[in-house]
């Protein structure tokens, strides 16, 4: 019996009437007329530069030749010179800005035009090589799901978003997801705002290495240490006076001496907070950027509120925290340059340094984990949010309890082209926990089947569907479409897929239910064997809470006999000596195949 869970109250629409597509070239042309305003001041400015230059030249000129020209004239075009340089850079960074903003919407665009194959991360480097349905689906990889969703800049959010297309999300989790969707679709300002922010387009920080470093152990405990090397510091400035006021330099030289000995007793301890400061923490300008905006939004979704909760400790936001670590580390990359090697013993910067670096370490170390996990659940929400905006007509799929199901009315893949896309309706459940699918080759067959895989990772990462509407219940799904010989493991193909089936079966008595997507079962092998085969893999499958596809070109498992398993098929014509296909599931099963005439059609004799 299936019972559908209470709405979430929003079915996918974007509240606002303007369609994605206008409202994306409207802003895309605002942004070009920043960007042009921009240059316009940034030519003015350059200008206004090289004037200053010759002016300071001219005055350097006359103050050589006139004996009455006042020397303080030459610091005018100077002092003009250095606030128009400080103008000039800030307008270049907001005309960098305005360009982001250009290519925000343009890659929107071209999402929406389905011409954003190319655009965006492949996720390649997430290791799928054991998944069991990651290669069938192509959730990675060029044209591929998770470069259609994925807008993350950070690791974080690459890695949150992956983890969320890999493995099904708890019910709880995916209707509040829902939730945080439809508040954060219509935020397009607080979108590209995250997306174009800061001076660097991805973020160098790894958070393994990070988080491996903020939840290190302090190794600079000592007060007594660092009151010292202050005092010793403050005592070096007044011995350098001293010497410069007097002439006496023995008191600057035993101050330095001593400063000396405190830097070689520490040295290993501070060398190594350094290089473990230095090396973890790369990049953290944008991070700092990313969690300042997402502090400053009103979000009213109550997940939403409560992810921007986790960012405020009760001294500073993670934000403040993250741009005094970058400023720290701005400092310790600063004593590569050999003028601050030459001052580092008399100031103790590197012993400074290391104690700041290890008391912030201690101070926050133990909030890093939670804040990078924030963040990148947001990055992950906001690459889901964007899909739902861009695809308005794509609703939410309404949750079932009870037993397994799957009942979709015009379903489609996400990843063809609407222009291309055949939509199709099919049910799984309740009498029909088994659709066997026949028909030719190319009729058809496994689109379908990645089609219902790939909408149920959407659903179940919270996503919205490709589909008119979409009811299922929880579920978990195992794929045996795409699955080759390997030379390296020295295994054939259909040792491969025997194996594959195995652990698909595996997947069956978990929580939640299977949903199984076998294409061209048991090809490998001979007809007995396949018939046979299919036969004990079906009722294997069927003792169990799976529900499932078969496809198949061989009409004699159309014969497989079972209450649950129901027929369907796709056909093809022939028409004027090409083969032609409608891409239509009809109830069934297949009559005829197209093997002889395809071969036919290519010139072979048979």
């Amino acid at each position: 019996m299936l019972r559908q869970l209470p709405p979430t109250g929003n079915n996918g629409s974007v509240p606002d009437p303007t369609l994605p597509s206008e409202e994306y070239l409207q802003r895309q042309r605002a942004r070009e007329l920043r960007v042009a305003h921009f240059e316009a001041i940034h030519i003015r400015l350059g200008n206004l530069r090289l004037l200053l230059v010759l002016l300071e030249v001219a005055a350097i000129f006359f103050y050589l030749r006139t004996p009455s020209f006042s020397g303080r004239w030459l610091l005018v075009p100077l002092v003009l010179f250095i606030a128009v340089a400080v103008f000039h850079s800030k307008t270049l960074q907001r005309q960098s800005l305005a360009k982001r903003a250009v290519d925000f919407y343009r890659h929107g665009l071209a999402r929406i035009e389905d011409r954003w194959q190319g655009m965006g991360q492949l996720g390649d480097r997430f290791d799928i090589s054991t998944h069991l349905y990651a290669a069938d689906l192509d959730l990675f990889g060029h044209g591929s799901l998770y470069q259609l969703l994925s807008v993350a800049r950070t690791r974080m959010g690459e890695d949150t978003l992956a983890s969320w297309l890999l493995q099904p999300s708890p019910l709880p989790a995916i209707l509040e997801r829902h939730t945080s969707l439809a508040d954060l679709r219509s935020r397009i300002d607080y979108r590209e705002d995250m997306a174009i922010l800061s001076d660097n387009l991805q973020t160098g920080v790894h958070p393994a290495e990070l988080t491996q470093w903020a939840q290190s152990p302090r190794q600079l405990k000592s007060r007594f240490v660092r009151w010292l090397a202050l005092l010793l510091t403050i005592l070096m400035l007044v011995a350098a006076a001293f010497w410069i006021d007097s002439g006496v330099k023995a008191p600057f030289f035993t101050v330095v001496f001593f400063e000396g000995i405190l830097v070689l007793l520490h040295r290993s301890r501070v060398e190594s907070i350094l290089h473990q400061t230095e090396h973890a923490l790369d990049d953290l300008q944008l991070l700092s950027s990313l969690l300042a905006r997402m502090e400053q939004e009103p979000f009213a979704a109550p997940a939403l509120l409560a992810l921007k909760e986790r960012l405020s400790t009760s001294s500073s936001t993670a934000s403040q925290a993250i741009a005094r670590l970058d400023t720290i580390c701005q400092h310790i990359q600063s004593l590569e340059n050999p003028l601050m090697r030459l001052l580092d013993i008399p100031f103790l910067y590197s012993v400074q340094l290391a104690f700041v670096a290890d008391a912030w370490r201690h101070r926050y170390g133990s909030a890093v984990i939670a804040w990078l996990a924030t963040l990148g659940e947001m990055e992950a929400l906001l690459s889901l949010a964007t899909y739902s905006y861009e695809h308005p007509a794509y609703p939410f799929p309404d949750f079932l309890s009870g037993e397994p199901a799957f009942h979709a009315v015009s379903l489609g893949h996400p990843l063809i082209p609407d222009s291309r896309c055949v939509r199709n309706d099919i049910a799984l459940g309740d009498q029909q926990r088994v659709v066997l699918i026949s028909g030719s080759n190319m009729s058809g067959k496994s689109t379908l089947m990645r089609a219902v895989g790939i909408n149920t990772v959407l659903a179940m990462a919270g996503a919205p569907v490709h589909a008119g509407s979409l009811q299922l219940t929880p579920l978990r799904v195992g794929a045996s479409i795409l699955v080759n010989d390997s030379l390296q493991k020295g295994s054939s193909r259909f040792y491969a897929e025997i194996t594959r089936l195995r652990h698909i079966h595996d997947l069956a008595d978990q929580d939640p239910p299977l949903l199984f997507l076998l294409d061209e079962l048991l090809q490998g092998t001979n007809s007995r064997d396949r018939l046979i085969g299919a036969e004990g893999i079906v009722n294997a499958l069927l003792s169990t809470n799976a529900i499932g596809i078969i496809s198949t070109h061989d009409l004699a498992l159309t014969a497989l006999k079972g209450d649950s398993i129901h027929n369907m098929h796709f056909q093809d014509e022939i028409e004027d000596g090409k083969m032609k296909f409608d891409f239509k599931l009809r109830n069934g099963p297949v009559t005829r195949s197209n093997g002889v005439e395809l071969m036919r059609l290519i010139g072979l004799d048979v």
